[in-house]
């Protein structure tokens, strides 16, 4: 198909931070166009969002559906293909929905939905639609967590049994969002962010990771969330056990009040035979461990790295490649299921490595797993998937 894959966008407009990272991800592999959108809640302010991205005025729509309703109705050769929706979470579903409902592809920031029920209702949909959905956990998109995953899925490790993931940063240790920082606002508002704050927000990207890269489903978890800001709302803190569905054991721990941290994601992973070490920090290095052997470094861009990995990079080695390329991985691989659905041909494996609807129910269900366990003392609680 000689064409790029058009797309719409919901939220990001002027004063949002995600919005042009998606939008830049979306721009990096040149296959992607953003030629319409919905930018803000504030029509005016939407208007004017499309105006910064240089799109003519009468594809800057006021609101999500007069978006979805006026795209529907556009010849095929000009409408969009999908939507690329970037709002706090109370957002996601409706536009979700909408989308859907018009005949329209979704990428959506994550979580997928506001609640679980939304979240179990949304596959539904989707189902019903036969239209695609991704979900944009974008560190599954770096190439050296794809080679920790096969590493796994090959059985290089022995079978699993611990996983250790981590994400603390500390940019909430204070009440910031008493200050008016939109970020910080809506994160830590129940109305808009969901049941949880920090959990929500960071800690479903580590439940993400541990479950992508071994392979395996968080079974039942025992939790204990703190807000230590006061008058925040919404938990700072989390601290995790895991219990997977081979026997392995795991900790997840996420905080935003870890006064210091950046955006320290970790993961490791611990089999019969060998480890993994991986950092967000760092990411173009992955740490191997052996009972019998030196460990080994693993880099990006070698040529002794799998399929995944090496289809997944794109500069030479030494050439960092970071937060933007393994969002860019993400929209990549959505775009081109997206080309060959229009071509009617049948993508390949490496196409379809990408978060979906399944990985959104798991995400919301484990929030709210979380948050019943910790209300209850931490008593184990199961996932209801």
């Amino acid at each position: 198909m000689s064409r790029k894959i058009r797309m719409g966008m919901v939220g990001g407009g002027r004063g949002a931070f995600i919005g042009a990272v998606h939008r830049i991800a979306a721009n990096i592999d040149g296959q992607i166009d953003l030629v319409c959108g919905a930018f803000s809640s504030d029509p005016q302010r939407s208007k004017e969002s499309g105006g910064d991205f240089f799109l003519p005025p009468d594809r800057c729509y006021g609101t999500f559906d007069e978006m979805m309703k006026a795209e529907a109705a556009l010849p095929e050769d000009q409408r969009m293909d999908f939507v690329s929706i970037v709002t706090p979470n109370h957002v996601h579903f409706p536009a979700a929905k909408a989308a859907l409902e018009a005949g329209f592809h979704v990428l959506s920031d994550k979580p997928a939905t506001f609640d679980l029920a939304e979240a179990k209702q949304l596959k539904q949909l989707i189902e019903q639609s036969g239209l695609l959905y991704g979900l944009t956990h974008n560190y599954t998109g770096y190439p050296l967590v794809k080679q920790a995953r096969d590493m796994v899925r090959e059985g290089k490790l022995g079978k699993i049994r611990k996983v250790v993931v981590e994400y603390p940063q500390g940019w909430l240790a204070t009440r910031v969002e008493a200050s008016g920082q939109k970020q910080a606002d809506w994160r830590t508002d129940p109305k808009r962010s969901g049941a949880a704050g920090c959990i929500g927000d960071i800690g479903t990207h580590a439940e993400n990771l541990a479950e992508y890269i071994t392979g395996l489903k968080i079974k039942e978890l025992a939790a204990d969330l703190t807000t230590f800001v006061d008058g925040r709302q919404l938990d700072d803190d989390g601290n995790v056990l895991l219990r997977f569905d081979n026997g392995a054991k795991g900790v997840l721990h996420a905080s935003q009040i870890s006064v210091g941290e950046e955006n320290n994601l970790n993961i490791r992973v611990y089999g019969e035979t060998g480890g993994l070490e991986w950092h967000q920090n760092e990411p173009n290095t992955l740490l191997v461990k052996w009972l019998d052997q030196p460990m080994q470094v693993y880099r990006t861009a070698n040529g002794y790295l799998g399929e995944a990995a090496t289809a997944n990079t794109r500069t030479p080695p030494a050439h960092p490649e970071g937060y933007l390329e393994a969002f860019a991985n993400i929209y990549r691989n959505f775009a081109n299921h997206i080309r060959a659905r229009l071509d009617g041909s049948q993508p390949d494996a490496l196409v379809l490595d990408y978060p979906t609807i399944d990985d959104g129910v798991r995400g919301m269900a484990f929030i709210e797993a979380v948050v019943a366990s910790s209300r209850n003392n931490a008593a184990w609680t199961g996932l209801d998937v």
